[in-house]
């Protein structure tokens, strides 16, 4: 659990360890546009000092997981970052919509799974001779 404090000088270990991801997500963030990278101090290049990362840096890599889970691409994730500064926010209610469509048709689709598997599940418990349904069902999928 990272500790509530406030947050400055971090090294992007420190970093990706407040945002709870590997460092190499922090760097792919950063390649994709949604993570600043910082200048480091004294140069560019191997004779520079080490970048540092601030308070600001783990409030938009939180932002960016939160919405990650939330089923959000990252191209999605780029618009939002992009519509705060404009305060968009038709825009923004406009992609949670569209995201919460897009979840209830897949949860639609679980459901359909579900009730199926159920009912193999039930026929495969019934019979106790010939092949299992749950098998054959899904063998009948791969061919």
């Amino acid at each position: 659990m990272v500790r509530s404090q406030a947050v400055s000088g971090l090294t992007i270990a420190g970093l990706a360890r407040a945002g709870e991801v590997g460092v190499e997500t922090v760097r792919y963030y950063q390649r994709r546009g949604l993570l600043q990278t910082p200048d480091r101090p004294g140069g560019a290049g191997h004779t520079g000092g080490i970048r540092r990362y601030d308070s600001a840096d783990v409030r938009r890599l939180r932002f960016i997981r939160s919405a990650q889970t939330a089923g959000f691409t990252l191209e999605q994730i780029g618009e939002l970052l992009a519509l705060d500064a404009t305060d968009d926010r038709a825009r923004a209610r406009e992609l949670a919509r569209e995201r919460i469509a897009a979840l209830d048709a897949r949860i639609e689709e679980l459901d359909k799974a579900r009730a199926s598997l159920r009912k193999l599940a039930q026929e495969c418990g019934g019979r106790l001779a010939g092949p299992c349904p749950i098998l054959t069902s899904f063998d009948q999928v791969a061919s």
